[in-house]
């Protein structure tokens, strides 16, 4: 099965990415992890109605909607800027939620977590983050993985809940098939 990670962090060095990293080594047999290329998000323009126009939208929404509804699920990493999900994710989801009842997120099984280097691991983000998802059409499974202090590393425990988290995105990605 293929997991989609995709990191709202776009810079070099992103704890969230590295986060991601620590998912896909921490992946139960069968489960690959591939991370997104963050240019897909960097490279959307700011989402207008005017440019979501059907086999007229820009290549790098082609791109990412194409990446997002290949992916039988994906995993989402968030920092917290300003006590929320940051601006080019939201920004990626709002293009990957339309057209509508076609979009690439309707229906994905989807789940969320984050670090930061704050003692609460980027808790509202993912809280926001799951509530957004869930409004444009994902499924969104599991609870909030907040993983506080990110820059003293990952340990153990980390790796066993990002295990954990897999584990159930993947269960339930499965039934989403076999339902479908």
């Amino acid at each position: 099965m293929k997991v989609l990670g995709v990191s709202g962090s776009l810079r070099a060095g992103s704890y969230n990415t590295l986060l991601l990293e620590e998912a896909a080594a921490a992946a139960p047999a069968g489960v690959e992890v591939e991370l997104c290329d963050s240019t897909l998000i960097a490279e959307l323009p700011a989402y207008d109605q005017d440019l979501d126009v059907p086999d007229d939208v820009p290549v790098s929404v082609q791109r990412l909607r194409e990446a997002w509804a290949e992916a039988d699920a994906i995993l989402f990493a968030t920092p917290e800027f300003n006590g929320s999900v940051p601006g080019g994710l939201k920004n990626a989801i709002d293009w990957a939620s339309r057209p509508r009842l076609d979009a690439a997120l309707m229906n994905k099984t989807v789940s969320v977590i984050g670090a930061s280097t704050g003692q609460f691991g980027a808790l509202w983000a993912q809280n926001d983050l799951r509530r957004i998802l869930g409004i444009a059409g994902a499924r969104v499974i599991g609870e909030a993985l907040p993983v506080a202090r990110a820059q003293e590393g990952f340990g153990e425990a980390t790796r066993d809940a990002l295990r954990s988290q897999l584990e159930l995105l993947v269960e339930a990605a499965s039934l989403d098939e076999v339902a479908a």
